[in-house]
């Protein structure tokens, strides 16, 4: 799996910006079958800064329904990356 793969986006929500408002917790939305070795390396390499701890989870798709029809959405997985004491958040991340 490249290392682009691994990382899909930045999340950006009200609970993610809290979390990023000390400097050094970023969460990502990253490939379902990705581990944290892997999302680790990913981090490191393509962003430059060297990664404390990573959590993981996995977020369950909802059922939506349009009139008598449903359908499911996809689950996906989000990883809490803690950057070491010290490293700096890269630019592109500070003001999203």
């Amino acid at each position: 799996m490249k290392l682009t793969d691994v990382i899909r986006r930045p999340l950006v929500t009200e609970k993610t910006s809290i979390l990023r408002e000390d400097g050094r917790t970023i969460v990502f939305h990253v490939a379902p079958d990705a581990n944290k070795v892997q999302i680790k390396r990913a981090v490191e390499q393509l962003l430059g800064a060297k990664v404390a701890s990573i959590r993981t989870s996995i977020a369950h798709g909802k059922v939506k329904r349009q009139g008598r029809f449903a359908g499911r959405r996809s689950d996906w997985k989000k990883a809490f990356v803690k950057l070491r004491v010290g490293e700096k958040m890269p630019e592109f991340l500070e003001g999203a």
